[in-house]
């Protein structure tokens, strides 16, 4: 089956390893360099320690090393490996099918065109099938986010084609993933005198380009900026200073139903 085969081990007959291995190196040379344009064009990093800065000199209570320490602990685990803050629905279960499926896809390939991408390599199952499993995830959570949960589908009307310069992180993301089972189911047919597989190939570079290459316009960076903004915000609630919020207001008073209406969908 397909799942169980190594699509680079494959491909490894005709383009040589150095080559798939350069231009992974290549893709991670482009996430740092767009992180740190982005880094310092848009001086996000400069204000969120700055304004951690300012939010200590608020704070009711010094926080232990072990209460730090459990703090960030109880983030990592909440926030940023379950992503607790998007409730308990189909936002969650969207991004966790494709947060949890890109790390699956980009570490398969890494590993396989590292340590498997010769054409003699003897590939463990494992890693095709990690591979081709974190690819299918992100196709399944990236197109369920962009058909039917997006905030400007879900609860503005928009069509679902309408496409702004946000949407190049999860459009490259999912394209990647799709063009790369394509190619990869493709290959596995062996067919002769075909081109498919061929096309397949060069649009899963694209897109792979497009997605490492366009860090610096999209959202891309967001996934090292969010973990480190759950952490400083609930270290601040731990420390009482809030980032110089004030203190929730008390629960407004219940009234019964009353008059029941639709569930609010703007967000």
């Amino acid at each position: 089956m397909f799942l169980s085969v190594n699509p680079f081990s494959t491909l490894a007959e005709t383009v040589p390893p150095i080559y798939m291995q350069s231009f992974l190196i290549m893709m991670v040379v482009l996430i740092i360099a767009g992180t740190l344009l982005d880094i310092i064009h848009k001086k996000n990093v400069k204000y969120f320690f700055q304004n951690a800065k300012k939010a200590k000199l608020s704070a009711t209570k010094t926080l232990t090393s072990g209460e730090k320490i459990s703090v960030i602990s109880k983030t990592i685990i909440s926030d940023i490996a379950t992503t607790s803050e998007l409730g308990a629905g189909k936002r969650r279960a969207a991004h966790l099918l494709g947060m949890y499926g890109t790390i699956l896809f980009w570490i398969g390939s890494a590993i396989m065109i590292f340590c498997y991408s010769s054409s003699s390599s003897d590939t463990p199952s494992f890693w095709p099938i990690v591979w081709h499993a974190g690819a299918i995830m992100t196709v399944i959570g990236g197109c369920w986010f962009w058909f039917f949960l997006r905030v400007d589908v879900y609860s503005e009307a928009h069509p679902w084609y309408r496409i702004i310069k946000a949407d190049l992180f999860v459009l490259a993301l999912v394209a990647s993933s799709l063009f790369g089972l394509i190619w990869s189911y493709l290959q596995y047919l062996n067919l002769s005198d075909r081109w498919d597989d061929k096309v397949f190939l060069v649009l899963f570079i694209i897109s792979n380009l497009v997605l490492f290459g366009g860090v610096y316009w999209s959202k891309f960076a967001h996934m090292f900026y969010k973990p480190g903004a759950a952490i400083q915000k609930n270290l601040a609630e731990a420390d009482g200073s809030r980032d110089n919020l004030p203190p929730p207001a008390d629960a407004p008073e219940q009234f019964g139903l009353g008059i029941k209406r639709e569930a609010p969908k703007h967000y």
